[in-house]
């Protein structure tokens, strides 16, 4: 039987787990901290066919540094002296074009349909469970020139092939009986969802060591040991671990464990932060995004998490309460009724998201090794993704024919 080491147990490397023992693996997962640590356990839960459009985008450069004049603002980039977030941002900028909006449209709306799908089906498996909702999304705006670019990107969506409806004030209203919403307007999404991301990973986590998957928390991978073209074994503080196929699924962490095999990979950590408020009444039925502020609410059971910012600051993950002033100062300008307070930042969760210059994550075998499968790079969507990145992962390793085209998705197409 096959050894298949993982590095990483966020929602990316579990899932490509899951997958991986369904076809039949002996799976290793590793991890240098707590699985319940990462990036995945406190994002906002969107299950997200929605969002089509890739952050590299006309204007969204030019956008930013307008926001990098605001203390609260919902984006920053932390100044720094780095080779690797240079030419992070100027491939950013060479792709911020119509014509890769227009080639990646196609790739992120068959990834997120496919990741939907097998959501569906997971959430119909025994021994899973993680709130699994099909409420839709709304888009809120409380601005002109913000509802006419939520008109443009709704007809983007509809030709697509993805259900976008424009809505007044009041038919947002009509959809939160319990809550007050002062809007403008909203593009609703009937056809995204949203869960509980703390539930899921402790879902897969369970089901996973009842598979007789091995987890290994608090392994920070050191080294990597090499014959020729393939990588013989996974190298940690306290042992050597042979493999016979590797994955990379590190998030934020990908690059430095890609810069021990010789390859320097264009990601950016782009930090993000939330915070509960428990057992809220009023609360919210649809998860939203509040467009101007660039921050989130989501329902989950009794509770609401509220999220945002995209930090570009590597690997740091200290809390910037500046960010999160700016997220609580944006909720009652849509929720007026809600009790929006800045909280004790012992309170505050902070994750990395790992960010391609072109907005598309990084899936598939990596040129140069016979045994190197990389999947990172997912943004804002990892959750929201997870599933089609592991079924896709199993695929390579299993030589099968991938359930969609992967070229867009390519590691090597910075190389």
């Amino acid at each position: 039987m096959r050894h298949i080491g993982i590095i990483g147990g966020g929602v990316i490397g579990l899932c490509s787990a899951y997958y991986l023992d369904k076809a039949g693996y002996k799976v290793t997962v590793f991890d240098q901290n707590t699985l319940t640590d990462g990036c995945s356990f406190g994002n906002a839960g969107m299950i997200v066919p929605s969002h089509i459009i890739p952050l590299a985008q006309p204007g969204m450069m030019a956008k930013g540094m307008r926001m990098l004049l605001r203390s609260t603002s919902p984006f920053y980039i932390k100044p720094r002296l780095s080779a690797d977030l240079l030419r992070w941002g100027w491939l950013f900028y060479k792709h911020s074009t119509p014509e890769h909006v227009e080639r990646a449209i196609p790739a992120l709306r068959d990834i997120s349909l496919l990741s939907k799908k097998l959501y569906q089906e997971l959430a119909r498996t025994d021994g899973l469970s993680f709130g699994w909702k099909e409420d839709g999304l709304l888009m809120l705006y409380k601005t002109a020139a913000a509802e006419h670019e939520m008109a443009e990107e709704a007809e983007v969506a509809n030709r697509a092939g993805i259900e976008a409806r424009q809505l007044s004030g009041v038919q947002v209203q009509d959809l939160e009986p319990d809550a007050r919403v002062d809007v403008r307007g909203a593009v609703y999404y009937p056809g995204d969802a949203h869960l509980n991301p703390g539930q899921l990973i402790r879902s897969l986590v369970a089901y996973l060591k009842n598979r007789g998957v091995t987890l290994l928390e608090n392994q920070s991978v050191t080294d990597f040991g090499r014959s020729g073209s393939r990588i013989t074994s996974v190298r940690t503080v306290s042992a050597e671990h042979p493999v016979d196929e590797v994955v990379i699924a590190a998030g934020s962490w990908s690059p430095s464990l890609m810069r021990l095999l010789g390859i320097s990979l264009p990601l950016q950590g782009g930090k993000g932060y939330s915070f509960m408020l428990r057992n809220q009444r009023p609360n919210i039925r649809v998860p939203a995004i509040m467009l101007e502020a660039r921050a989130t609410a989501t329902p989950m059971g009794a509770d609401l998490r509220f999220a945002g910012t995209l930090e570009v600051a590597g690997t740091d993950l200290s809390v910037n309460m500046n960010r999160v002033r700016g997220i609580v100062n944006s909720i009652q300008n849509y929720y007026p009724d809600l009790p929006a307070q800045l909280p004790d930042v012992s309170k505050v969760w902070s994750g990395l998201r790992p960010c391609s210059p072109d907005g598309l994550p990084y899936i598939g075998r990596v040129s140069g090794f016979e045994n190197l499968t990389l999947a990172t790079g997912h943004g804002m969507m990892g959750v929201s993704l997870g599933p089609a990145s592991g079924k896709l992962v199993a695929d390579c390793l299993d030589n099968r024919a991938p359930a969609m085209e992967l070229r867009p998705f390519n590691p090597d197409r910075f190389r």
